[in-house]
């Protein structure tokens, strides 16, 4: 099944430790998908889900120590996020006539209807 996110995306975090709470709503912050896993449905989402990795002394890390990274959290637990309605919002597909390519599958806002372009 083709995923509805790809990398470059805006998001919103829906469920996890990273969610949008119920008064911040207001201010929700989109985040950019910087690595989709599309067999394992899962995503890695700028600055959510960070994760701490303890390296050895080693040539590459002299000192040792933690690296902080972020981890994949499952696609659905993300929404992608309308430029036009600026809020997060359920995805649909349209099929567009073009004058050079002929017709082309596009991502759209169930809301407003508006085409979703991945921003990179």
């Amino acid at each position: 099944m083709a995923l509805k996110i790809r990398k470059g995306d805006m998001v919103v975090v829906i469920s996890g430790d990273d969610r949008v709470s119920g008064e911040d709503k207001k201010s929700v912050r989109p985040r950019r998908v910087t690595k989709v896993y599309p067999k394992e449905d899962r995503v890695i989402v700028e600055g959510v889900n960070k994760v701490y990795k303890h390296v050895r002394r080693s040539q590459k890390h002299p000192q040792g120590g933690r690296i902080e990274k972020e981890a994949p959290i499952h696609i659905s637990n993300v929404m992608l996020w309308c430029a036009n309605c600026k809020r997060p919002v359920r995805v649909g597909m349209r099929i567009e006539e073009t004058k050079k390519k002929g017709a082309r599958k596009v991502r759209v806002c169930k809301k407003c209807g508006s085409v979703i372009e991945t921003s990179k």
